[in-house]
């Protein structure tokens, strides 16, 4: 068991320590003041910017999560460069002058694929992932040992601004397994961390996994009354416990064809007050909240629900916007801050604030070239053939540790036939075409398991691309989802009740090597199809003459895809809103010329738009006119 008496409320023996509900550090109260901003979700030029912003609101601390998935794509292979140079990140905070809370998982939630948990874990089809199952506790303390190492040195009691270490992340909303909290604390210890330890919760889960005895209990939560409740618990606990949310929301995250969330000001600076008023400590979860980059984007299952995949931005309505850009909600921040917090302790004038990065509307872009998609398909090296479909976690591929995110392609072929049958419902996405013609879609939106299709010829192809639309990352209690996250076709495919065999799968995976052996190929034509019964590939090229700005691309008169700015994957886009605009950030364009690839999946259009302003809300009036000006093309 864990070093901690368990039959007494939890002390912290880091540098961070607390008394009679206060936080203590070099002998002296410490209020924290905190901000999430996650380093994976930023690019790494823009760190000390939206830091020194932090600072300039008033803020004392930054709190991080760990991507677990992005450090560890396959199993052995670590990456911790860029973007991902969570050490860097860490010196980054303590030179502007903030404290660090890190929050390292392994799960982490944060509307990120699979709750930042690696989707190889599923490739173990008996897999327990958040749960003291051996093969999951291996993985996690693999991890662990390269990971923490980097940062141990980055503690307070070392010199460093890390003050505080989470286990785990809300797991009394998804399991009451308390024995796998005290596996992970005693991960923790063992590669070096110190710190004071602490656990998160929302209001359903703090007393479910009750861990006091070994960690300090903080709280998540939007609005005062649930915050009541949760104090009242954590201060019957110990009255030493001082009060902390660890998560106080002043947004909300968006999900593909719902409506823009957010959190009006004055609910915010209700709730802001009153965790102040109450003596309590807060991180602003999110503070910043970026950009999902890529296929990162995850999903959420709730009781008497659907899945619901969040989109690419991740503004969050957070204080900084996801361009980095200071909003009403900042400024009204700064203010309580100040009166509440600062001033009392004497501090009589805010630091300045620091400007917004420039941003600029480069116009008209037009897509000068297509790629059909089966060329495409030629510079995929994987191609797996089987009896039967199954999900991409379970190809033979990456070592036997399967296909980690994208799309995958299931093509058959198959006699005469009326009725196409799905033993199981495909995930996420299928779009069906028969002979080279689009057939149907299904999905969460358009569920079924049977499509009509009447093909009189002897000989027929069917080709299913599914598309992984984002693991779910957050389950409520009771529905064990996150150990069948497995994405693509499982169970049988039949035609007419005849079961279909010698299946040829092509995992699409869009990585670096695929995407740059597409971009310099000679198999480009200069012609752009008007419409498509194929998915295909589009190129455009942006030229730059000064020095580039922050930037918006606008996806409107498009239907639904990804792109790739000189090679990075900006993230999904799709007509359905509400998000309409993909934030692209000045470092990853350059002077000159910059190369657009689309992978459009239903709908090409034939120009794109560079805009100054996002549009995250498609009913938002003005933006949308500013998306439909005309602009000349470059």
């Amino acid at each position: 068991m864990a070093e901690t008496d368990d039959r007494k409320p939890y002390t912290s023996s880091g540098s961070l320590t607390f008394r009679d509900g206060e936080f203590i550090l070099d002998r002296k109260p410490l209020r924290i003041l905190s901000g999430t901003m996650h380093y994976f979700r930023v690019v790494p030029e823009y760190w000390e910017d939206r830091l020194f912003k932090m600072k300039a609101c008033g803020l004392n601390t930054v709190e991080t999560y760990v991507a677990w998935n992005k450090h560890e794509e396959h199993p052995g292979k670590f990456d911790f460069e860029g973007i991902l140079d969570i050490r860097k990140f860490v010196q980054v905070a303590q030179k502007v002058g903030l404290y660090v809370i890190f929050r390292p998982g392994p799960y982490i939630c944060a509307e990120w694929d699979l709750g930042g948990l690696p989707s190889w874990l599923l490739a173990d089809e008996n897999m327990k992932i958040r749960s003291n199952y051996k093969p999951y506790q291996e993985a996690a303390d693999r991890f662990f040992a390269k990971l923490l190492p980097l940062v141990a040195d980055l503690q307070y009691s070392k010199g460093g601004p890390i003050i505080a270490v989470q286990v785990e992340n809300e797991f009394g909303s998804y399991s009451d397994e308390v024995e796998h909290l005290v596996f992970v604390k005693e991960l923790l210890m063992k590669y070096g961390m110190e710190e004071l330890f602490l656990t998160s919760e929302n209001i359903f889960g703090l007393k479910r996994a009750a861990f006091y005895q070994h960690a300090l209990p903080t709280a998540n939560f939007p609005e005062m009354g649930d915050g009541k409740k949760l104090f009242d618990m954590i201060r019957e606990w110990s009255p030493d416990f001082p009060l902390m949310v660890m998560e106080f929301w002043p947004g909300w995250f968006d999900h593909w064809g719902q409506g823009h969330k957010g959190l009006a000001i004055p609910l915010f600076e209700n709730c802001l007050t009153g965790i102040l008023d109450a003596g309590g400590s807060f991180n602003m979860y999110m503070f910043h909240g970026g950009t999902n980059f890529g296929f990162m984007a995850g999903a959420n299952f709730f009781t008497n629900s659907t899945y619901k995949p969040d989109i690419t931005s991740y503004d969050y309505d957070a204080p900084l916007s996801e361009a980095g850009d200071i909003t009403p909600k900042f400024l009204r921040a700064r203010e309580i801050i100040f009166e509440k917090v600062l001033k009392p302790l004497g501090v009589s004038k805010m630091p300045d604030l620091p400007p917004n990065t420039p941003k600029t509307c480069y116009g008209k872009v037009p897509c000068t070239h297509t790629m059909s998609f089966k060329h495409m398909l030629t510079f995929v090296k994987n191609d797996i053939k089987c009896s039967s479909p199954i999900p991409m976690e379970l190809l033979k591929i990456h070592g036997g540790y399967g296909q980690n995110y994208g799309y995958t392609l299931y093509r058959t072929t198959f006699p005469t036939g009326k009725h196409l049958q799905f033993a199981s419902p495909p995930k996420d996405r299928a779009q069906v075409f028969v002979n080279g013609v689009f057939v149907h879609v299904i999905d969460w939106r358009n569920p079924g398991l049977e499509i009509d299709i009447a093909c009189s010829q002897n000989t027929n192809t069917l080709e299913i691309l599914v598309e992984n639309h984002g693991r779910v990352n957050y389950v409520e209690f009771g529905l064990n989802l996150l150990n069948e996250e497995r994405k693509g076709l499982s169970g049988d495919v039949l035609i007419d009740g005849k079961k279909l065999e010698s299946w040829n799968i092509v995992p699409l995976e869009f990585d670096k090597e695929f995407v740059n052996s597409v971009s310099q190929c000679d198999k480009w034509e200069a012609t752009s199809p008007s419409s498509g019964n194929f998915p295909a590939l589009f190129k455009a090229t942006l030229t730059i003459a000064d020095v580039p700005k922050d930037t918006f691309l606008c996806t409107k008169g498009w239907g639904k895809g990804i792109v790739f700015i000189n090679g990075l994957n900006l993230g999904r886009f799709w007509c359905v809103g509400p998000q309409q605009t993909l934030y692209v950030p000045a470092p990853l364009l350059k002077q000159g010329n910059n190369q657009i690839l689309i992978f459009e999946q239903e709908a090409p259009g034939t120009t794109i738009k560079f805009l100054d302003t996002p549009i995250l809300d498609e009913n938002d009036q003005k933006n949308v006119e500013n998306a439909d000006k005309e602009y000349p093309t470059g």
